[in-house]
Formats: C-alpha cells, structure tokens, sequence
C-alpha cells in the first residue's frame, strides 16, 4: 500500500509539471502576480488542468482496458490497437461523420462504441478459427485485421474529402483539448472503476468457458461485459484525444513482469502505471521541439513499438 500512495504520488508530480509546461506563461508567479485580465489563470483553467486530467484519464482507461483485452483473449500481446478495435472505432466516427455531421460527441461516441464491439468480437471469433493458438500468431492476426479495416476507412475517407479527420482520430493529440471538449472521458473512469469491480470475474473467464461455467458463472454475460467496457473506453479516447498506440500491450506487461497475474492487486498499478506513461510521453513530446509539439500518439507509438518489440523477443526466448 506504502508503494502504491508513492506511485500516486509520482503522477501527482508529473501532472504538476504538465501544468506549467507550454507556450504561455503559466507559473506560480504569473498566477499570484496581479493582471487586469487574469490570462495565466484563465490559461490554466480552460486549457492546462483539462489537459492534464484528459492525460491522467486516458492513460489510466486505456491500460485497464488492454488488460481485460489480454484476459479475455488468454494473450499478453492484445490490446485494442492491436486487435481492430482502435480501428473499428474509427471507422464507426467516420461513418456517423459522413452520413450525419452534425451530431454531437456523445453521439459520435455511441456509434463508434457499436462498431468497435463489433470489431473486437469479429477479432475473437477468427481466434477462435485458429487452431494453434501461438502467442505471436494472435497479435499479428488483430494488426492484419486492423490493416485491413483501416484501408477500407481510408478509402471512403479519401473518397469523401474526409483524410483530415481521420488522420486527427488516428494520431492521440491533446493539444486541442479545452474545457468543455474532454468530458466524455469521465465515461472511462467510470468504467475503469466497474472493470476493478469485476476483475474477479474477468480473471475466471480467462481460464475459459467450461471452467467459468462450472463454478457457476455465465460465461457469456461476463465476456459481453468485458467487451462493452473495451469498445466503450476505446471510442472515447478516440472521439476526445484520437488513438495512442500500444499503451493497452506495454503497461499491463511491464506491471505483470513485478506483480505477477493478480488482476485485483495489479489493476490500480496498471492504471497509475499508464497515466504516469501518458503524462511523461506528452511532457517530453511538448520539450523536444519547444515551443512546437510532437503529438502524443508519435511519442507513445515510438516508445510503445520498441518495447513491444522487446516484450515479443523476450518471450520467443523464453519460449525457445
């Protein structure tokens, strides 16, 4: 518990020095020093502090949800960008921005959630096609189903003069979020807090269906669950922010390596452990080319592929 309060608290530190980083002058000079029109404070209460919790949310929701993706799926190297789900989502907000632009987020949110439950269930089913469930087969099957649903939104997004829009769903930018624009990530806290309730659950579904079946659970009930919450946290993260790469596969595996298998113990480390992730990625993204940015999903992706890399030679060794 001592190491768990400490951990909160390195968030805490890092989201305080996400506060006072960026163009404008916002330092706790700035803010005490007397100003006709109070610019500072307004920059850190419309613009700073909703970055920062959109950061801590997204980070912490979308490393739960790749561990319930891995449980689900009985892989260590699923997670929704590598299962069609990211994509899925996409392709969801693409199809509602064309057919009805003008509906709100929430509503955007509501259709990308549909599509991207139906590409995460369409992702399961083909594993369970598979005859050999390798561990390497099964990530390389969700990026190949992933390729091919992201060609398919490219293509009527290039037909229908919409490249711009999906590129900004396709790269995790936090730039743009102000207050007012990143509410709808409060929805994955919530259901943060419900994957922690049912982890239990989730752990038993794991071990497959005729186990949870027998010890009297329905299996199907809590694999439904499962998948609501990841569809669900996936299309708000990518309406609000876009998509961040990988985070959902290296988190929930580097905790794993310290902690071991226990669901309970390790979800409020993964959901620190992510937040913390997302808020060092962001800082050095905002650093590197001061006072220009580099998107967050370019830092994340680049950091996430090498230690994704590294997990995968790391357990072909261990295999071999």
């Amino acid at each position: 518990m001592k190491k768990l309060v400490l951990a909160a608290a390195a968030v805490l530190l890092f989201a305080l020095i996400s506060l006072f980083i960026g163009v404008s002058d916002v330092t706790p000079q700035t803010l005490l020093a007397p100003s006709p029109d109070n610019r500072a404070l307004q920059v850190l209460l419309i613009s700073r502090i909703p970055r920062t919790l959109a950061l801590i949310l997204a980070g912490a929701s979308m490393a739960v949800v790749g561990m319930i993706m891995q449980i689900l799926a009985r892989n260590r190297f699923v997670e929704p960008s590598t299962a069609g789900t990211v994509e899925s989502a996409t392709m969801g907000i693409l199809v509602v921005t064309a057919v009805a632009p003008g509906t709100p987020l929430f509503g955007k949110m509501l259709v990308s959630s549909v599509f991207a439950l139906a590409g995460t269930a369409f992702f399961l089913r083909i594993l369970r096609m598979i005859p050999l469930r390798s561990v390497l087969i099964v990530p390389l099957v969700g990026l190949m189903l992933g390729g091919v649903i992201s060609a398919i939104t490219t293509f009527f997004a290039y037909r229908l003069d919409l490249l711009q829009s999906l590129n900004s769903w396709m790269t995790g930018d936090f730039s743009g979020v102000l207050r007012g624009r990143y509410e709808l990530l409060w929805i994955s806290f919530g259901l943060t807090i419900l994957a922690y309730i049912a982890a239990d659950r989730f752990t038993v579904a794991g071990m497959g269906e005729d186990f949870t079946t027998n010890l009297g659970m329905n299996y199907r009930r809590v694999m439904t669950l499962g998948l609501l919450i990841v569809a669900m946290v996936t299309a708000v993260v990518v309406v609000s922010v876009g998509m961040i790469p990988f985070l959902g596969l290296v988190v929930p595996n580097v905790v794993r390596m310290f902690l071991g298998d226990h669901v309970r113990r390790a979800l409020p480390w993964i959901a620190l452990t992510g937040a913390g992730f997302v808020l060092v990625c962001d800082i050095v993204g905002r650093v590197v080319r001061y006072p220009y940015e580099i998107p967050i999903g370019v830092v994340v992706g680049v950091a996430g592929s090498f230690m994704f890399l590294y997990l995968l030679l790391r357990r072909g060794a261990h295999v071999a």
